[in-house]
């Protein structure tokens, strides 16, 4: 039946029309912006999913952040140590020439001055970012406190949040200590175990042993052996210190390596989830052009079926 109120031919096509036209829209708003799943209209769980994950994966930026700045701080503080076990074989092999009789002590007592001022501008100068793990007051509660790095970001099933810290006890670093109590490594009292007898040679710590005090004595072979074992003790506790820190360095360096693929595989599984595939939507919008076209045609000869009615009262 032709009818001039009600053209259904025009109505089913201006309905496909509308159709076409809502699913061009969305694909179109999938390739302007990459996404199938941009807001939570979408896909209200993938999104939720998704922004959780950005939001986590920016906190693991920032551990990142973290541990790169803990990992220089170490670096520094490892390489100075490195340096002390250096300058410590040296006094090392000048106290042991200085056993051998006949050898000037003065000259040798000249260098190993030198080698000791030299200890203590290392640990003057190992700093980063305002940080001195080498030389610091051990009486001072905040200069000497661990050292924490921040190294991870987790989230539980339950949705809990934690961060979790590598920690650096300094105390098992340090070499001077700036206060009266003499803890550090270098400046210890070490006189309870390494006791001089005569007066040849003095000194309780590393920093201050004399092997040209007086006039060489009686004791003065003995003492010689005890200024030997003296600083073969601190190149062992500095040895000690070093390999402690360079665990904690090496470490630091695997975390690195793993928070950078956790975040990788972060941003890969969230673009599984709500990133669009370009391939498949380029065909779809070609697909859905072609059908647009037919559509506003089949919609033109049905709004022409009208224009025939007239025909029937010429």
């Amino acid at each position: 039946m032709s009818s001039l109120l009600t053209n259904s031919a025009a109505m089913t096509a201006l309905q496909t029309l509308s159709g076409t036209n809502k699913q061009m829209d969305t694909t179109q708003n999938r390739i302007s912006t990459g996404y199938r799943v941009s807001d939570a209209a979408d896909n209200a769980a993938y999104w939720s999913i998704a922004t959780t994950m950005r939001s986590d994966n920016k906190a693991l930026g920032a551990v990142q952040d973290a541990l790169g700045l803990g990992a220089a701080t170490v670096d520094v503080m490892y390489t100075a140590l490195n340096s002390t076990v250096d300058v410590v074989s040296e006094i090392k092999a000048k106290v042991t020439a200085a056993a051998q009789p006949g050898v000037d002590r003065g000259k040798i007592q000249g260098e190993i001055d030198e080698l000791q001022n030299q200890l203590q501008n290392i640990a003057a100068s190992a700093v980063f970012n305002g940080e001195n793990w080498l030389q610091f007051d051990s009486t001072d509660a905040g200069a000497a406190a661990d050292r924490e790095i921040v190294s991870s970001f987790t989230r539980t099933a339950t949705g809990a949040v934690s961060l979790e810290t590598t920690t650096v006890e300094i105390t098992g670093t340090q070499l001077i200590d700036t206060n009266a109590a003499n803890a550090g490594i270098l400046d210890e009292d070490r006189s309870g175990t390494f006791t001089f007898a005569g007066a040849s040679v003095t000194g309780t710590s590393l920093v201050d042993i004399d092997v040209n005090a007086a006039a060489a004595d009686g004791d003065f072979s003995a003492d010689m052996e005890v200024a030997v074992g003296l600083v073969d003790a601190v190149l062992s506790d500095i040895t000690d210190a070093a390999t402690n820190l360079g665990a904690i360095k090496n470490r630091i360096g695997l975390q690195q390596d793993f928070v950078s693929e956790l975040k990788d595989s972060i941003d890969r599984g969230v673009g599984q989830l709500v990133d669009a595939d370009m391939n498949a939507e380029s065909t779809r919008l070609q697909a859905l052009q072609v059908q647009q076209q037919l559509g506003i045609q089949a919609l033109s000869i049905a709004n022409g079926n009208s224009q025939n009615i007239l025909s029937l009262f010429r």
